[in-house]
């Protein structure tokens, strides 16, 4: 089994950190399938103006499914991410890296994690020196 080479420990703080992360967007599925209801309420009287308001709610609510689906799909690369940084796979990079572009549409703890997560495990380039 290949294992990630990491002397400094940093790869399993950032295994906790996406661990945490995946329970964060857990959450925010949670939410949103929890509070459906007000949500569409919410909208529904911010669109009784408009031409059309059947149309915009029924887009909205394929906008909540998207992003449940989303929230879901983030939340197991993120774990899987966490996982892997933590038990040290081989797998681990390719997880991360995954795991780092959906954080990155996500606020601004996804584009921090998601973006230190870049920086790290992206291979730099041939140095000319």
């Amino acid at each position: 089994m290949q294992t990630v080479n990491d002397s400094t420990g940093r790869y399993g703080t950032l295994g906790v950190l996406w661990a945490v992360y995946a329970v964060l967007r857990f959450a925010g599925a949670a939410f949103i399938v929890v509070y459906e209801g007000m949500l569409t309420v919410m909208w529904g009287a911010i669109i009784t103006r408009v031409a059309n308001p059947l149309a915009l709610m029924s887009l909205f609510h394929f906008f909540l499914i998207f992003a449940v689906v989303l929230n879901i799909i983030a939340g197991i690369f993120s774990l899987l991410a966490a996982m892997a940084l933590l038990g040290r796979t081989g797998s681990a990079r390719t997880l991360a890296l995954v795991a780092s572009f959906f954080a990155l549409i996500n606020g601004p703890l996804g584009i921090a994690l998601g973006a230190y997560t870049l920086v790290i495990f992206v291979p730099r380039g041939p140095s000319t020196s």
